[in-house]
């Protein structure tokens, strides 16, 4: 079994500042792309930004230069520091991983958060 926990949603005013953790547990020999998706009211899900297991990050357009994400691979926790908030990043934040859960795996498995709401209101 592997679990993706959220945390850091809220409430918080535009231009503020909110951090989100994830924290993959349970059987797991290590972990490739780690990612954060947000899903609006009424919208599909996006991509907001993914690192990989080296480092290497991309970023939705619309989040470039206001969000960073980064990793402790040794913890299995990816984060997404988000700065300059707008009521536009209004949504459920959803947390992505793709995990190998044994040593001798060739194939791993993406897995999903349950999500975390964040709202950027006045």
């Amino acid at each position: 079994q592997v679990q993706l926990m959220e945390s850091g949603g809220g409430l918080v005013h535009p231009g503020g500042s909110l951090r989100l953790s994830c924290t993959a547990s349970g059987s797991i020999f290590s972990s490739n792309t780690m990612g954060w998706y947000r899903q609006a009211p009424g919208k599909e899900r996006e991509l907001v930004a993914r690192i990989t297991g080296g480092g290497s990050t991309n970023y939705a357009d619309s989040v470039k230069g206001r969000f960073t994400i980064s990793r402790d691979n040794a913890k299995n926790t990816v984060y997404l520091q988000m700065n300059s908030l707008k009521p536009e990043d209004t949504a459920v934040y959803y947390c992505s991983a793709y995990i190998y859960r044994y040593s001798w795996s060739t194939i791993g498995t993406n897995y999903w958060g349950k999500g975390t709401l964040v709202t950027v209101s006045s």
